[in-house]
């Protein structure tokens, strides 16, 4: 699986051009990121409150082309959530979110975790479709959905 850039801006080219962070910004975040391994440079930004989980997720959406998915609006129905259990969910920052016929649409904090989307197909046994989200609009789901009684 490859995700084909719809922008060929970086990251944090794209967030410049917003006027969501300086430049000054992007090089402390990187040089932050650089002595996290496994930190995603938006996760870095957010940490650092350079920018908003809402910003990097807007970014995404332009960068891949992913639409973004903004979950308190959306009611998800308990056999959708069945075919991907909680730990995945939580594992991987994500929330199954419909389903129409072997198309399983995801909402994830990084869609472009290929390692996510291969196990939740196979799980599954669906082509997943994925949406951006923040990772708090995802964990607040998989709080309502999976822990809540």
């Amino acid at each position: 699986m490859h995700f084909e850039r719809t922008s060929k801006k970086q990251l944090g080219e794209l967030l410049i051009e917003r006027g969501v962070i300086n430049t000054a910004q992007l090089n402390e975040a990187l040089l932050y990121q650089k002595g996290r391994p496994g930190l995603l440079f938006g996760e870095a930004l957010v940490q650092m409150k350079y920018a908003s989980e809402e910003d990097i997720a807007q970014a995404l959406t332009c960068q891949y082309g992913f639409p973004y998915l903004p979950l308190a609006a959306y009611e998800i129905d308990q056999e959708v959530l069945r075919l991907v259990p909680a730990n995945i969910c939580a594992q991987f920052c994500l929330i199954p979110v419909d389903k129409i016929g072997r198309s399983l649409t995801l909402a994830m904090a990084n869609p472009l975790n290929v390692k996510a989307v291969e196990d939740v197909e196979l799980l599954s046994g669906c082509s997943v479709q994925a949406f951006v989200s923040t990772t708090r609009d995802v964990r607040a789901a998989i709080q309502k959905y999976y822990h809540s009684s």
